[in-house]
């Protein structure tokens, strides 16, 4: 069977799964299945090591532990200690429950790696608060949401895990490629979120004495040192990214019980079990994507897509620009992680053969996928906001518009100005 064939099926084999409502990940497994058969290569027990394979990884083990590290950080108090430190220092400025909602979004970017769970939490403690002020409902959900996807660019970042396992890319280097990004994106909401404050009339607050931001700032202490630990570790070499998720997950437990004391041994039973329920979804997605990852592999679709794309391989900004577009079109009806686990592979080895560097690639895929989690119709983080704040999702995706065109741009000049991300990188190697 030719290519363009095994093309076709595999397009129309996931398509028409997703359609019919099949869960992502069994629409993965019945995919590869439909690849074997018609490759005439069925096995099912190729099918079932596959399916083990996915998830037989060591760097893997990582995102558990993230998980965990944000779940116990929403339920030990550290994220509301963040909130309330961004709060006493900005919190005063017109619209500062807006720049609290940025600051804090970057801050906990730092240490939970979920863009789901930062956004829970935000939208959990901001909105109510916003809502109270006279803030628009629409363009305060907005900004949480977009808030929200900065977690899977600054490290740690679960994205960056399943990406670096999938592709065979430097984890801890896809890690420092997201510091300085993720910094923009908070520079860009705040940009934005200044010129959505021209049109809105939100009264002020009287500010904080000093002494209250500094018992603020000294209640967030444990919280801030949190990211300290994790970056520090990994870039002087004490411990990998894996083992950097086992001690933020230690350190949340610690914090919690110990030192906040906002969470007892009891709670402690529902927080490993939201965390485990989160893990599964992730995990089998990961070995549903590796059963179709081997039909396409076995396929050869890779040198499908190089060779539609082959003219464009001598122009590599020009290529960049146009899997980006394909990837943001992608972004409006399929998740991250899927779209990671699906195409990643495929598209990198064009990618290195146009010569662009692999971790910077690594970087705009997920920051591309990022976006999608704001971008209608599917945008999972949307999803959140409207449910957490009893929202209809019509008036939170139009609230997001202002912000999700600020991130188009910022990723539009990553593509012309690749350096941005690049010479930081090289620099922190």
């Amino acid at each position: 069977m030719n290519e363009a064939l095994s093309a076709v099926v595999f397009l129309v084999a996931m398509l028409g799964f997703m359609a019919v409502g099949v869960p992502l990940a069994f629409a993965l497994v019945l995919t590869g299945a439909a690849m074997a058969w018609t490759l005439d290569f069925w096995d099912t027990q190729l099918l079932a090591q596959n399916l083990v394979a996915g998830v037989d990884s060591f760097p893997l083990l990582a995102v558990p532990f993230f998980i965990l590290a944000g779940e116990l950080m929403n339920a030990g108090g550290i994220s509301r200690r963040i909130i309330d430190m961004a709060q006493a220092w900005v919190g005063h400025i017109k619209g500062g429950l807006g720049f609290v909602t940025i600051g804090a979004a970057i801050l906990m970017a730092s240490m939970s790696g979920s863009a789901l769970a930062d956004t829970a939490a935000l939208a959990t403690i901001l909105l109510p608060m916003m809502r109270a002020h006279g803030y628009p409902m629409h363009t305060s959900a907005g900004l949480i949401a977009s808030g929200g996807i900065i977690a899977p660019i600054i490290p740690p970042s679960m994205p960056f895990v399943i990406y670096g396992v999938t592709t065979n890319t430097s984890i801890s280097a896809l890690f420092l490629s997201g510091i300085v990004p993720g910094l923009i994106m908070g520079t860009g909401l705040i940009v934005a979120w200044k010129l959505c404050l021209r049109r809105l009339d939100l009264p002020g607050q009287a500010p904080q004495p000093l002494a209250a931001r500094l018992r603020a700032t000294a209640r967030a202490f444990w919280a801030l040192l949190m990211p300290l630990i994790i970056i520090g570790g990994m870039k002087s070499g004490v411990f990998t990214p894996t083992e950097a998720a086992v001690v933020a997950a230690v350190y949340a437990l610690v914090v919690a019980l110990f030192v906040h004391r906002e969470m007892n041994l009891a709670q402690l039973h529902g927080v490993l079990v939201r965390a485990a329920k989160t893990t599964a979804v992730v995990m089998f997605l990961c070995a549903g994507a590796q059963v179709a990852s081997y039909m396409v592999t076995l396929a050869d679709l890779p040198a499908t897509l190089t060779g539609w794309l082959g003219p464009l391989v001598e122009h590599p900004r020009v290529l960049m620009a146009v899997m980006m577009l394909l990837l943001v079109a992608i972004g409006t009806a399929l998740d991250l992680t899927p779209t990671i686990l699906i195409l990643a592979p495929v598209m990198l080895p064009i990618a290195v053969k146009a010569g662009i560097d692999p971790v910077y690639f690594g970087l705009m895929f997920v920051l591309n996928g990022a976006i999608g989690l704001i971008t209608p119709p599917v945008g999972t983080v949307l999803n959140v906001v409207a449910g957490v704040g009893r929202l209809r999702l019509d008036q939170v995706v139009r609230g997001v518009n202002p912000f999700l065109v600020t991130y188009l741009a910022i990723l539009a000049l990553f593509v012309v100005f690749p350096q941005i991300v690049t010479a930081p990188l090289r620099w922190m190697h």
